[in-house]
């Protein structure tokens, strides 16, 4: 890959996926773009480039999912989902009682294991939330993924990831070396490609946002740009999830941090991030996987 090439595909990926590539990560397009030049019977990334310029949709397309990062497992990092248990829905069942109904976003819900173990959560919780509407958001940029989680089927290994062996044998049925989710968890979230720099005002409020894990990708004036637009679209009183390595302070004032509680945020007065402005222009940014 020559140096011009290499830059020309960082510009793409920033464009296209919001992935903001260092000088020196030439070797990674190589190892991910590479085998999908071959699979496509192109000579090479010269001639891939070629055919991202001649502006082929479905080659753009496999260039930006080849490049997504999409490791996640059940119940990842557990302390979000114990702040879910814990602290968030029991102020959101308080909060809501009158209304008696959550929504709840995962931004970035790659194969579904987030927003399938979210679901769980709320299974556990039994009589707290009879009679409630429960509705679950997943979006991601790849509509490969989407597919897979949409199916609910996992392999032994995935399973064994994070996923608690009395869950496994409640919530799945197994059919010879693989494991299906239940129906029932399956039809508590609705699966949606979203890039999201493009708008996502359609989705309404929510409740509860999971953001973890993708916001790492981006560059400052992006992070700064999803945090404005996040804090229009969660109610008041809702809470924001990102992962462990993400946070706002020193970003921005549209959210604050929950003390002793890593990775929870509030949102503060939406009027003060309606009046912020948006730095960095609007950039397409990809709801990139590695939850």
């Amino acid at each position: 890959m020559t140096p011009t090439e290499y830059e020309y595909l960082r510009k793409f990926l920033k464009d296209n996926s919001g992935l903001d590539l260092s000088a020196d990560k030439q070797y990674l397009i190589e190892s991910r773009l590479l085998p999908l030049a071959r699979k496509a019977g192109l000579s090479g990334i010269a001639e891939l480039v070629q055919k991202l310029q001649g502006g082929a949709r479905q080659m753009i397309t496999d260039v930006v999912e080849a490049m997504t990062t999409n490791e996640t497992f059940f119940f990842r990092d557990k302390v979000p989902f114990d702040h879910f248990r814990e602290h968030i829905m029991p102020e959101i069942i308080k909060a809501r009682a009158a209304k008696r109904s959550v929504r709840i976003w995962c931004a970035a819900g790659s194969t579904g294991q987030e927003p399938y173990s979210l679901a769980m959560c709320l299974k556990e919780m039994g009589a707290a939330l009879t009679g409630w509407r429960v509705e679950i958001i997943a979006t991601d940029l790849s509509q490969e993924v989407l597919e897979k989680a949409k199916a609910g089927v996992y392999s032994q290994f995935e399973v064994q990831r994070g996923l608690p062996i009395q869950m496994l044998v409640k919530y799945f049925k197994q059919t010879g070396e693989t494991w299906q989710i239940n129906p029932e968890l399956r039809a508590m979230i609705q699966h949606r490609q979203l890039n999201l720099l493009h708008d996502f005002a359609q989705l309404g409020t929510f409740d509860v946002i999971f953001c973890r894990n993708v916001l790492i990708y981006f560059d400052q004036d992006t992070k700064i740009n999803i945090f404005n637009r996040l804090a229009r679209q969660i109610e008041p009183d809702g809470f924001l999830v990102l992962g462990a390595a993400e946070t706002v302070v020193g970003l921005t004032d549209t959210f604050r941090p929950i003390p002793e509680r890593r990775g929870l945020y509030k949102p503060n007065d939406p009027r003060a991030a309606a009046a912020k402005p948006v730095l960095g222009g609007a950039p397409r940014l990809a709801a990139m996987a590695g939850r």
